[in-house]
């Protein structure tokens, strides 16, 4: 009898204790999910205050009992923000189809295409990560330059065709279909170019949707490069565009406005991540790991 009380009393403490884990656990991630979305919160607020309500607040308000829209209209009819967009949904959408392909054909080549030095090229390959960014983007813009590119598309799109991760993680998802079932399709007749298309592509779709948004993402945030290659308005994409909305469109000081087009901006990617979030991770997981 003692001892079913004091196992009783046992269990009752380890429940005790695993629900105050959980309740520290979610007032921890609730605290955390507060900070990490509220600048978000704030961008969204500022963008519904009018110019004049937002440079009355002294102090800032946490709410706006008069929202209003115009700002988002503005966005539209001061500046060029729908050039900007359109800009960059055409760089985005040519520049990720294009890195599809070159990534797709190196990976398969890597995994399972047999030549001498397939291994030391691979290493050789991968030593590219290690090369800084700002030793990357002086040599392309000086190409760029020479190949009076500047101002194009052209010139946006090419030194983004291609990426050494995604190779790298294509690669590893590539050799995790079993060698059987290449063999099988050679003794079928089929050619390598048809075994890509029909076998390992397919398989490996979790992986290259991720590559796809992350890439996508990439694109849509890219800033360094547009900027130094491109001077002319008609080439600007959204991250560069709104440095001259701010010099040349609302002004420094109409921050409001500004925060209209930012969110104009960002909800795009947003909604990308969010309706996609779980085939992202899938397939980061899945290309992570041998078996």
């Amino acid at each position: 009898m003692e001892n079913r009380i004091d196992y009783e009393k046992i269990e009752k403490r380890t429940e005790t204790r695993k629900k105050i884990g959980n309740v520290a656990t979610y007032a921890l991630l609730l605290f955390w999910a507060v900070i990490v979305l509220f600048p978000f919160y704030w961008m969204i607020l500022t963008s519904l205050k009018s110019y004049g309500a937002y440079n009355s607040e002294y102090i800032p308000k946490f709410y706006t009992l008069s929202p209003t829209l115009q700002n988002y209209v503005d966005a539209f009819t001061t500046v060029s923000l729908g050039q900007y967009l359109v800009n960059t949904v055409i760089f985005t959408v040519v520049t990720t189809a294009l890195m599809l392909v070159v990534i797709t054909l190196a990976a398969f080549a890597f995994a399972r295409l047999e030549f001498r030095g397939k291994n030391l090229l691979f290493v050789l390959f991968l030593s590219l990560m290690m090369i800084p960014n700002e030793l990357v983007i002086i040599t392309n813009f000086v190409t760029i330059t020479d190949l009076n590119m500047r101002n194009t598309f052209q010139g946006l799109i090419l030194p983004s065709v291609t990426s050494v991760f995604y190779i790298y993680l294509l690669k590893e998802n590539f050799e995790q279909i079993p060698d059987s079932l290449y063999y099988a399709a050679k003794v079928d007749g089929t050619s390598d170019l048809k075994y890509l298309m029909k076998v390992m592509i397919p398989i490996s779709k979790p992986t290259l949707i991720t590559i796809t948004i992350l890439k996508v993402i990439e694109c849509w945030n890219s800033y360094v490069w547009p900027r130094l290659i491109t001077d002319d308005e008609r080439y600007f994409l959204v991250s560069n565009g709104i440095q001259e909305i701010r010099e040349n469109g609302f002004g420094r000081e109409n921050i409001p406005a500004m925060m209209a087009a930012v969110v104009v901006i960002s909800v795009p990617l947003i909604l990308l991540f969010l309706i996609f979030r779980r085939k992202v991770m899938a397939g980061v997981a899945r290309g992570g790991t041998k078996g």
